[in-house]
């Protein structure tokens, strides 16, 4: 449904990444990859791609991304703060100089009324810069349609902050 918007900043990111210098990392939960996967699928992405944690456990978040299992367990692992830690946690982790995370609710199942269908929380950190969050509710759609727009959006925030 949002490929073709998806495929072309794909290539945006990476011809103007590669010009302005930009080493990309991405930690994901809810979309389980796809955000690297549209990445690295454009030639060229090795110039602008470092690596992608795809950390959709609680237990792979704290392991891979030095993320205090009791800051989970406080917050839930879809929540603002997991996903600032999740990015600042890529930051380190990586030799980029931009990051993003995502961390959401895709469904069918396992929404809440705090927590519903459709949440996403996302935060981009950047070198010697403050991270920023982003808070999403793409409301009840199916669960590719939420994956599919998680990863637009990234896609989105990643090529603003260049």
């Amino acid at each position: 449904m949002y490929w073709d918007e998806i495929n072309k900043l794909s290539k945006k990111i990476i011809t103007i990444g590669a010009k302005n210098k930009v080493l990309i990392s991405t930690a994901e939960s809810c979309t389980g990859g796809m955000i690297g996967s549209v990445i690295t699928s454009v030639p060229g992405s090795s110039s602008v791609y470092d690596r992608g944690f795809v950390t959709y456990s609680n237990e792979s978040k704290a392991e891979l991304l030095d993320i205090d299992i009791n800051l989970i367990n406080k917050y839930g692992a879809v929540s603002k703060e997991i996903a600032i830690l999740m990015a600042e946690g890529c930051l380190k982790k990586s030799y980029s100089n931009l990051t993003v995370s995502v961390t959401g609710v895709a469904g069918p199942g396992g929404g809440t009324n705090d927590k519903p269908v459709g949440l996403v929380h996302m935060a981009i950190a950047k070198e010697n810069s403050e991270t920023i969050d982003f808070k999403f509710l793409f409301g009840d759609k199916s669960r590719d349609e939420i994956r599919e727009l998680t990863t637009l959006n990234a896609l989105e925030k990643l090529f603003d902050n260049f």
